[in-house]
């Protein structure tokens, strides 16, 4: 599945237009990291942009959330793997138990994506003047985009510095500014 069908699929059972964005930002910044560590791109973008595909379906149940999702994608020709990744992304259900790169990936980059956006929107919408140092420094102030599980983040240190995983994640972002409206 590529990138346009992984979207369509999303579209189909997601119509809020900001858990859209949220699933391309994250799909975004899996891409980079995937580029960072010579992994398959295509493969970490389509875990990204499918994650949350059942959560309007669950009705935000953190019982069902990622569980109905992998059916679905089952159901729509998904590879197994790919569809136990998206099932074990809630950390609600399997916080902890992260061992695959991948996983512990989308974990930090389903939190990073918005605290990123935050930081962007705070700077009128302009991903361009957002910086590692501007997002460390945004992550310490609990307050602020208060939602962004700041220690789902922490799972990549053992792989990268938070800078290092910062600068990626924006450039990943930038890389879909205008699909996320911003500049």
């Amino acid at each position: 599945m590529d990138r346009d069908a992984a979207i369509t699929l999303l579209s189909h059972y997601v119509k809020d237009d900001h858990l859209v964005k949220h699933c391309l930002a994250t799909g975004a910044i899996l891409k980079v990291l995937a580029a960072h560590w010579g992994d398959d791109e295509s493969r970490w973008e389509m875990i990204g942009i499918l994650h949350d595909i059942d959560y309007e379906l669950v009705a935000g149940d953190m019982q069902q959330h990622g569980c109905r999702g992998a059916e679905l994608l089952l159901e729509h020709g998904v590879m197994p793997d790919i569809a136990e990744i998206i099932k074990r992304h809630n950390h609600t259900l399997h916080n902890g138990t992260y061992e695959q790169r991948v996983e512990i990936a989308l974990q930090a980059a389903d939190s990073v994506s918005g605290l990123i956006i935050a930081c962007a929107l705070v700077k009128g919408g302009q991903l361009s003047l957002v910086t590692a140092k501007t997002v460390l420094k945004k992550a310490k102030e609990r307050s602020f985009a208060a939602g962004c599980d700041r220690n789902r983040i922490a799972l990549i240190q053992p792989m990268m510095d938070l800078a290092t995983f910062y600068d990626i994640a924006i450039q990943g972002l930038l890389n879909i500014r205008g699909e996320l409206g911003l500049t």
